[in-house]
């Protein structure tokens, strides 16, 4: 895929347009040129389709793109969330989220936390109902399936997990066919749709609703790896549910058509009938949602509340608890961006002006929530880059000085714009260098806040 890789990378520099355009324009899929430099392949066809377009495209039709995406970016700068907009275009690249995730430990240590309020819940029949507020890879979810199991190894599991990025839907389908062969009561629902509608699964817009997207799969077998080859075959149905399109407020992607996916073992249709969810049926009452990283870290916390925490709450059961998580700082990640950005200050909300904010938007609603922001000690999350000890000997070596130099700009959400004049020289990996060896590596904080729903 090298060559095609190149002539669609000369292609967008030549008539300056962005690589998710041109995968939206050529084959409908913005994440088209991601998936080529992290190796994926495309059929015959796709590269048959990506050679047309580029041939045939008009420079008329080239400059109407650019000047409508020059108009976004214009409006998107007048909007309050256009100081993390600057930022996004790193925060939001795959591979540097592919590389953080794969070099620390961070998802790790968030589900360990997330397993600590399981001993809290007061779930009641017909099952245990967990929402998961931005699935990614799955990583945290199946290790807290897992805790689960371990606490509740025969009550019906309601699962509901909110993504909109089509690549992390398939990655986590991969890593949850065993769920159905440790814990065969288990229906697992996969959502594009935003925080104030995934929790019930129903679009607000109503010519949105009646094109509501939804899907029972039903598995056949007994084994992890036949449920795994037909959750594989469920790709047309992704590609097709899953299509994105950059929203002109914000430039973030949202769905073009709401989508419901409903997992389920089929021997187990008849014992699940009052689980298994049904349009316009879900009524939220969740036990426990996990909010981990859902928003950008420079967005105000009053569009955090009104657009996250504050629809999330409301979805909670009596008793039900909302974990959130999100970074903190104040570690050797953000002191090492501050020796080339002095005034850098990636994390201006903490969990203290957040949970306030929330309690501002519910207004009366809150008087039935507890807002548990927590001392230090108790609310804050630690995680590690991996990294042998012998690597921080003498002279470290250059991949493991990219991997913490990915994961410090990256958790701090530095943008492209900035970094660029910064990489022209080597001075960024020596001061790297110097924080791994100060440090004996490099470590993260997050931050964690639990919201409660008092009993009724």
């Amino acid at each position: 895929m090298k060559n095609l890789l190149e002539v669609i990378e000369a292609f967008c520099n030549e008539h300056k347009m962005a690589i998710s355009t041109f995968g939206r324009l050529s084959v409908n899929d913005g994440k088209l040129v991601s998936r080529l430099r992290n190796g994926n392949d495309v059929t015959l066809k796709t590269s048959k389709k990506i050679r047309q377009f580029i041939s045939n495209k008009s420079q008329s039709e080239i400059k109407k793109v650019s000047s409508e995406n020059t108009e976004v970016v214009k409006k998107n700068s007048n909007t309050e969330n256009s100081e993390s907009d600057k930022t996004k275009r790193f925060y939001d690249n795959r591979q540097n989220y592919l590389s953080f995730i794969n070099t620390t430990n961070e998802k790790w240590q968030i589900a360990q936390r997330a397993a600590k309020e399981l001993k809290y819940l007061k779930p009641t029949p017909p099952a245990l109902k967990l929402f998961d507020a931005g699935m990614g890879d799955a990583t945290i979810l199946s290790h807290l399936l897992r805790a689960l199991h371990r606490r509740y190894p025969i009550m019906p599991f309601l699962v509901v997990a909110k993504e909109i990025s089509l690549e992390d839907v398939r990655i986590s389908l991969s890593k949850l066919s065993d769920r159905f062969v440790e814990h065969p009561a288990t229906v697992i629902v996969v959502t594009n749709m935003h925080y104030s509608e995934a929790p019930w699964l129903r679009p607000k817009n109503i010519d949105l609703a009646a094109a509501l997207n939804w899907q029972n799969v039903e598995l056949d077998g007994e084994s992890s790896h036949q449920y795994g080859e037909q959750l594989r075959d469920l790709n047309e149905f992704l590609i097709d549910g899953w299509k994105v399109k950059s929203s002109k407020l914000t430039g973030n992607p949202i769905y073009i058509r709401p989508s419901v996916m409903v997992i389920y073992r089929k021997d187990h249709k008849f014992l699940l009938n009052d689980v298994i969810p049904k349009p316009g049926q879900v009524e939220g009452n969740y036990d426990l949602i996990i909010a981990s990283q859902p928003w950008r870290a420079r967005v105000s916390a009053r569009i955090k509340a009104k657009n996250v925490l504050a629809p999330l709450s409301r979805a909670l059961s009596s008793n039900g608890r909302l974990l959130g998580v999100q970074s903190y700082g104040n570690d050797p990640a953000l002191q090492l961006i501050r020796k080339i950005w002095p005034d850098e200050n990636p994390f201006p909300v903490d969990r203290h002006k957040l949970t306030k904010a929330v309690k501002t938007e519910l207004g009366r609603e809150s008087k039935n929530y507890n807002f548990l922001s927590g001392s230090d000690e108790k609310s804050l999350i630690r995680y590690n880059m991996h990294v042998m000890s012998n690597e921080l000997e003498d002279s470290i070596g250059t991949s493991t000085l990219f991997a913490a130099w990915n994961a410090a700009v990256y958790v701090n959400q530095i943008g492209d714009d900035q970094i660029q004049p910064i990489i022209e020289s080597n001075e960024y990996l020596k001061i790297t260098a110097e924080t791994l060896k100060e440090y004996g590596g490099l470590y993260f904080n997050n931050e964690s806040f639990v919201i409660s729903k008092k009993s009724t």
